[in-house]
């Protein structure tokens, strides 16, 4: 049986396919069960100016209902397409700065670092900045990157699993688009 004090490892989950983050918070919704303590980062997730069910996704409804359970989301309120702005390059300092926090305090079991991967991918953050945050983490707690369609060996360098999640088929490329419940 695995205790905490066995947690520590560090997950990447990346590729062009649903589900990164999906596969990180059922980890969380796992973990929770077991009475650890998780806490959400998530990049690029600043909401749509807008748009009422992207101010707070279905998953963060759900999560929030656990006592063990935390997190923090930054980004701009709209989706990063091209060039990053000053806007999302201060928002991924922010997060990086937070991620930084959670990682080392040693006051969770496990980390889930959202979209981070995308922000490296971006230009929003680098892979350096990511990876020192990661190597300082505490000794026992799990950390979980996801995010980026592009392959960042760099980071695969100091990660224990490394899943890569390709898209087969995917609605969006028949025109459905995000769906409330099983996207947001």
């Amino acid at each position: 049986m695995t205790s905490k004090s066995e947690l520590g490892l560090v997950q990447m989950w990346w590729g062009n396919g649903k589900g990164k983050t999906t596969a990180a918070l059922g980890m969380a919704v796992r973990a929770l069960g077991r009475g650890f303590r998780v806490h959400l980062i998530q990049f690029l997730k600043g909401g749509i100016k807008g748009v009422e069910a992207f101010e707070e996704y279905g998953e963060l409804k759900a999560l929030k209902r656990f006592e063990n359970f935390s997190f923090e989301r930054y980004g701009m309120p709209e989706w990063l397409i091209g060039k990053p702005t000053e806007g999302h390059i201060e928002a991924g300092r922010q997060a990086l700065a937070a991620t930084a926090r959670a990682l080392s305090s040693g006051q969770y079991d496990m980390v889930i670092v959202d979209e981070c991967l995308y922000a490296v991918q971006l230009g929003v953050i680098s892979s350096e900045d990511l990876i020192r945050v990661v190597k300082g983490k505490a000794p026992h707690t799990e950390c979980v990157l996801t995010g980026s369609h592009k392959r960042l060996p760099e980071i695969e360098e100091i990660a224990d699993l490394v899943t890569e999640v390709r898209k087969i088929k995917h609605p969006f490329d028949r025109g459905i688009k995000a769906r409330l419940g099983t996207e947001f």
